[in-house]
């Protein structure tokens, strides 16, 4: 997820975890309830903890949630 999709688990620090300052992030752990983030502000590391809008079933629900996620993060980084 890192290596692959760096800009997608910035967005999700950025738009989830409200960190709009972040400038990369790395995904630590994923479980049913939400995922935790590292994310670079301002040179220093910040955890955050992310919570899904639903508890997850399996990995293809954790897949299609990950990428409403990203979608909806890049339309928020618009506005």
């Amino acid at each position: 997820m890192n290596e692959d999709h760096a800009d997608a688990v910035l967005l999700y620090a950025q738009a989830f975890g409200t960190l709009t300052e972040a400038t990369a992030a790395q995904m630590l752990a994923i479980d049913a309830q939400g995922m935790d983030l590292t994310a670079q502000v301002n040179g220093e590391a910040t955890p955050v903890r992310i919570q899904f809008d639903h508890v997850l079933a399996d990995a293809e629900d954790a897949h299609q949630t990950l990428i409403a996620m990203a979608k909806q993060a890049r339309v928020q980084a618009k506005a």
